[in-house]
């Protein structure tokens, strides 16, 4: 029998511009999207005049969104001789769309794979532009610089808590009896809790299963004092939908 999410409302917290895809696939699963974006993605304009991209020989980009925002500023610039690192085939097929390939991905998406397996195929790698956004992890920047190697971050977008969502979050908990609560980044742990933190029946609300799109969004969970976390082998949103699935099909069993 083909397993489904059996109806069960899941809250989806990703950012608005992401959410629908995320959504459709719930939905065509057997789930039902409750969407509430806790997390707002703006592009910075023109933060970086003092980068030359002539200087560089890769680029690493660790989410779609800086793809998206970093050509927005250098979309004139020439990458002929410049080699491309993404953290997964998603930031991968946004670089496509530019009409550039990655030269390197890692087996897991995430950064720390991300920097070991790339310093084990390229241990004397120089020249690398890191691009970022304001709240992203460091752990690249502390690789690199621990390596003594030549490196410059280019700041491409900013992440802020969509605190706009705090009545509708707060009125989705208490009526919508949600089943599963969904988590794509631990920035999307951290504006929950901001949110939700002071909530008298808090402790009611860490015993509902979270699903979390890799072992860092895990382990910001559980820090906060979720109980029973679901994380996919594959850090994408459908091997999330499977691991629902999954899930769920185990409780019934």
């Amino acid at each position: 029998m083909i397993q489904s999410l059996q109806g069960k409302k899941i809250l989806v917290t990703r950012e608005a511009s992401q959410a629908k895809q995320f959504s459709d696939l719930i939905t065509n699963s057997g789930g039902v999207p409750i969407e509430v974006p806790l997390l707002s993605i703006r592009c910075l304009e023109q933060t970086n005049n003092n980068i030359n991209i002539d200087q560089f020989t890769w680029i690493f980009f660790t989410s779609a969104h800086g793809v998206n925002c970093f050509f927005n500023q250098f979309s004139n610039e020439n990458f002929e001789d410049i080699k491309f690192a993404t953290v997964g085939h998603k930031t991968e097929k946004a670089l496509k769309s530019f009409g550039f390939e990655a030269e390197f991905i890692p087996s897991t998406y995430n950064a720390d794979v991300m920097a070991k397996e790339f310093f084990e195929t390229y241990p004397d790698v120089n020249d690398v532009l890191l691009v970022r956004g304001n709240i992203s992890r460091k752990l690249l920047v502390k690789e690199l610089s621990e390596r003594n190697l030549g490196f410059n971050t280019c700041v491409v977008y900013e992440t802020a808590y969509n605190l706009e969502m705090k009545d509708k979050l707060i009125r989705v908990i208490q009526e919508k009896n949600i089943d599963l609560l969904t988590f794509t980044s631990p920035s999307t742990v951290k504006a929950f809790m901001k949110i939700m933190e002071d909530h008298p029946n808090i402790q009611d609300i860490f015993l509902i299963p979270c699903a979390c799109i890799g072992t860092t969004t895990e382990q910001t969970a559980k820090k906060f004092g979720f109980t029973t976390t679901i994380v996919p082998n594959t850090f994408t949103i459908e091997s999330m939908v499977e691991r629902m699935k999954n899930y769920i099909h185990m409780e019934e069993i």
